[in-house]
């Protein structure tokens, strides 16, 4: 379908894509056997001024917003979902400080981020505080000149590689969710360590890891918006970036189904192509569907975000609950398709498969999405 991209838009497409095929393709399998973080090709989207197309021009970014932030995650996820997730996690930390940090906060971190000098992270997972981010433990007691942080946070996603970090922490135990701050830590703080890296099913080019705060002072100027915000941070943040993993899911649907068609269209059985088979014609057009209602859907709304509209929880939620469940139904079909081939490492799409599921997971699992949809139409 044409969705009216603009020029630049358009261009940043091809951009993306181009690097995906020639850069990303030939390696993604060694990628994701040996759990390799893709440095190289960070670097390669760094030049190509791909991390810049989130960036606000006045932080030396493009100036683009939700919808090249998509653009770029479900092509490079067309490919792989791995690095897609590396390069996503750095439009995840860098919105809330764009929505809430101050003129010094966003040319101190925005700039690095949009050059490609420090990657970042978003830090809110604790081994309690999944999809209950309420019940967050990690605390940030204030004293004097800033603020002193103690916890651990889990399955942080760029942990390790990040130089900068959004980390949410309770400030006012007494006040509930009213009493959770965010603020800025920057690796090689003291008392900021790194703990387990995760050995996950999919997205294994991406660097998944534990973060441990022991007594770590942090300065009051790294305090992001007011204090008791944090958890206002943390809803606003996703509500702008959950239809990026929506993008995700689309791009890896898109990927498995390119590869189970090409198959499809060369395989022979009982004498014929097996796309001659009406079971498997039905298959495939199914599957073009999903991923072109998914794909229209998270477009929307990114553009409707982009347009400033202020109540997008709900279509938020959607884009990604809607095309996360796609990505994980078109994936297992993809498999189906191509048969026992299908399951062998050999080729691709028991990846696509492996790395669909975590879409349904993180920012929100999808019974959260559910959730959140929910409240919405009944208020």
């Amino acid at each position: 379908m044409d969705y009216f991209l603009t020029e630049e838009q358009q261009m940043i497409r091809s951009l993306a894509r181009e690097i995906a095929l020639k850069k990303i393709k030939p390696v993604r399998a060694e990628l994701d056997e040996k759990g390799e973080f893709p440095e190289g090709i960070m670097a390669e989207l760094a030049r190509a001024d791909l991390l810049r197309v989130f960036i606000p021009e006045e932080a030396g970014g493009l100036g683009g917003g939700c919808m090249e932030m998509c653009i770029v995650a479900e092509e490079l996820s067309r490919i792989c979902a791995g690095v897609s997730t590396t390069y996503a996690a750095n439009g995840l930390a860098a919105m809330p400080i764009i929505m809430f940090g101050t003129p010094e906060q966003k040319k101190r971190y925005l700039s690095r981020i949009a050059e490609g000098t420090s990657y970042a992270a978003f830090a809110l997972t604790e081994a309690d505080a999944g999809s209950d981010a309420a019940n967050i433990k990690t605390t940030a007691k204030e004293v004097s000149d800033g603020f002193v942080l103690n916890g651990t946070k889990q399955f942080i996603t760029n942990g390790g590689v990040a130089e900068i970090y959004t980390v949410i922490a309770v400030t006012d135990p007494e006040r509930g969710p009213r009493g959770v701050s965010a603020l800025m830590v920057e690796k090689g703080t003291p008392g900021f360590e790194f703990g387990k890296e995760e050995n996950k099913m999919g997205i294994r080019a991406s660097k998944t890891t534990q973060l441990i705060f022991n007594d770590c002072k942090v300065p009051k100027e790294n305090l992001l918006g007011k204090r008791g915000m944090g958890f206002v941070i943390t809803l606003k943040t996703f509500d702008h970036t959950r239809p990026g993993v929506g993008a995700q899911a689309v791009g890896i649907a898109q990927g498995a189904f390119d590869e189970a068609l090409a198959y499809a269209k060369q395989r022979r059985q009982f004498g014929k192509p097996i796309t001659s088979f009406q079971g498997l014609q039905f298959m495939l057009a199914d599957m073009a569907t999903q991923i072109e209602a998914a794909r229209a859907l998270v477009y929307a709304t990114a553009r409707m975000i982009d347009s400033g509209a202020k109540a997008i929880a709900k279509e938020s939620a959607m884009a990604k609950l809607f095309a996360s469940d796609m990505a994980m139904r078109v994936t297992t079909d993809a498999v189906q398709v191509m048969g026992g081939y299908g399951y062998m490492k050999e080729y691709p799409v028991e990846k696509f498969m492996r790395d669909a599921k975590i879409t349904q997971i993180y920012e929100g699992t999808n019974q959260i999405q559910r959730q959140v949809i929910a409240n919405a139409l009944i208020k």
